[in-house]
Formats: C-alpha cells, structure tokens, sequence
C-alpha cells in the first residue's frame, strides 16, 4: 500500500491512514490531481496501474520509474489509450502520461488470463492429460511454458493463440525463483509447487515477491506431500502419490493448487475457502467438469458426512480424481 500512497501523495493528493482505513482527498479550488515523476522502490503491478490511471486526469506530465512491466499493464494503458488518455512507454521501465481533461467510452477487448492458463497447463501436466487451451498469448506465459518444458512436460504451440499440454514422461525436479515479469510469475508459485510435489527429486522454490505467500505448504503436506520450509524457500522432495484430505485454502492461488493436487490425488479432497477462488477464476468448477475433472461444490447438509468438506456450500468443495481418459 505504500508505494499506492506515496505516489498519489507525489500528485498532491492528501492521504491518511487511520484504524485501517485509507482516506484520500484532492484539496483546493480545481481538484485535480497535479503531474510528477515518481519512482517505485518495487516494481508493483498494482502501483503502477493505479498511479498511471490516476495521472491520466492529472494536470501535466506524469512519470513513472521503474515501473512494472506486466502485459496486464500494457493492456491497461492500451484501453485507456482507447478512452482517449496519452500514455507512452507501457511494458517499459519508464512510463510518461501527459493528463487529457477527459476521457470518454469504448469497447475493448481485454487480453486472456495468463495465470488461468498457466493453471490449466499444471492440471493437464499434473494428470497427465492432453489438454488443447485457446485462446492464449505464448509469450504471456514464456517462463512458466520454460519450467514445464525443463521437467518433462510437451507443452506444444498448435497456433499462434493455442497451446496443448501433453502427457510425456518422466517428471524431474527443477527451481523456481519468483520474479517480476518476464521473470517466473509468484501467481503461478503455488500451483507449480504442487506438480513439482509428485517430481522426481527435490526442488527448490524461492518466493521473492511477496511475504506468506507459502501457507498452501501446510495442506499440501496434509495430502502427503513432503515439503520443508525454510524462510523464503520451500524445497520439494518428490513423492509417489498425494492422498485426499480435508484441506483449507488460504489465499486465491493457494487454493487452485490445491485444486489441481486433488485432480491427481488418490481418493476424495475437501478443500475449503472457496471465496479465494471465486474471486480470481471464472467458473473454475464447470470447465474442470467439461474436461473431465470429478468435483463438485458440497450443500452444508452433506458437510457432516465423513467424505464431504467442513463449511457452508459458498466456501466447500470436494474433488476427486479426474475421469479416466
């Protein structure tokens, strides 16, 4: 949140934080935020995206240092460029608005989700099935299509916007540090560590982004897994076969890995947290069962049987392993 307030503080806005809650004001006659340069100590998506919109109405010219560099944000100024906002530099370090007294509205059409794909590339790998994603932007996905070619995944480009995941062979072990794009994204840390639970070998994944972004280490064990943690760094021994277990989701991609460890684990999973998943996946459960995945959302009159999950039916499901293909 720093790098949010000290940048709209830098265009004259009057922030304060109090018990929590973030208030902010644009003082005096014309209340218009005013241009500046502002440089990020960390390249955040989230800063850059919210310092760029706000510039676009700013009176003057707006610099943004070392700014974040993800097609998230190239895609943002490209639809703000259509509302009529003069931005230059986006997908670059630096980025230079210059503040129009208006925008107005359009169509536009948003790019696909890269960590969705990435996620249905590690469910397709995980269960060793072929899968066929469209559409898709490859070069979106460049580091994670690496790792998953590294330790034996077919990964194939069938078209420019289609990608296909086959099954392969061996699974090895191979490290992972987390990085701003182009860089291995942290969004996709946890579904990876899951494929790499059921590797041969051990792994070791460094987290660089964010602080606890590792809770889903607990439950994978749950499930048999056999990871160790050590501050920044999770090392991954490879094991057999993960079991089903009741599991807890912690964040939102805490919960797809657990989602794809239950496709490939034996028997029933319980995952509960459901609210992290809806919140960054769109009918995540619906396209799994289109492919063949076996789960289902539980009602809380079947939470007290002995193979159905604990909660209220907006935060439990249960998963199974995939239909034979």
């Amino acid at each position: 949140m720093d790098l949010h307030v000290r940048g709209l503080q830098a265009m004259g806005a009057d922030v304060q934080i109090e018990h929590g809650t973030v208030n902010a004001y644009i003082r005096g006659v014309h209340k218009r935020l005013k241009g500046a340069k502002i440089y990020l100590d960390f390249p955040s998506v989230g800063a850059t995206e919210t310092l760029m919109m706000a510039a676009t109405l700013a009176d003057g010219e707006t610099i943004i240092e070392n700014a974040a560099q993800e097609p998230e944000v190239l895609d943002l100024a490209n639809f703000c460029r259509a509302m009529g906002a003069r931005i230059k530099g986006a997908g670059t370090k630096t980025i230079m608005i210059s503040g129009v007294p208006s925008l107005h509205s359009t169509d536009y059409s948003i790019i696909p989700d890269r960590i969705e794909t990435g996620t249905f590339l590690i469910a397709g790998a995980i269960t060793r099935s072929e899968l066929s994603l469209a559409p898709v932007i490859p070069d979106h996905s460049a580091a994670v299509i690496a790792k998953l070619r590294a330790i034996g995944v077919d990964i194939v480009a069938e078209a420019p916007n289609r990608l296909s995941v086959r099954p392969g062979g061996q699974r090895l072990a191979t490290d992972i540090e987390t990085l701003p794009f182009p860089g291995f994204p942290t969004d996709m840390q946890a579904q990876f560590m899951a494929l790499l639970t059921l590797s041969e070998g051990d792994s070791v994944i460094t987290e660089t982004v964010f602080e606890n972004r590792m809770r889903h280490v607990a439950e994978l064990n749950r499930m048999g897994a056999d990871i160790r943690v050590k501050g920044t760094h999770a090392i991954v021994r490879g094991v057999p076969l993960l079991s089903g277990a009741p599991v807890v989701a912690t964040d939102l991609r805490a919960s797809a890995a657990l989602v794809v460890a239950a496709l490939a684990a034996e028997g029933v999973t319980t995952i509960q947290g459901l609210q992290h998943l809806d919140r960054g996946y769109d009918d995540l459960d619906n396209k799994l069962r289109g492919i063949g995945a076996k789960l289902r959302r539980v009602p809380a009159t079947e939470a007290e049987t002995p193979t159905t999950a604990i909660g209220s039916p907006e935060t439990t499901g249960a998963v199974s392993r995939r239909d034979p293909q």
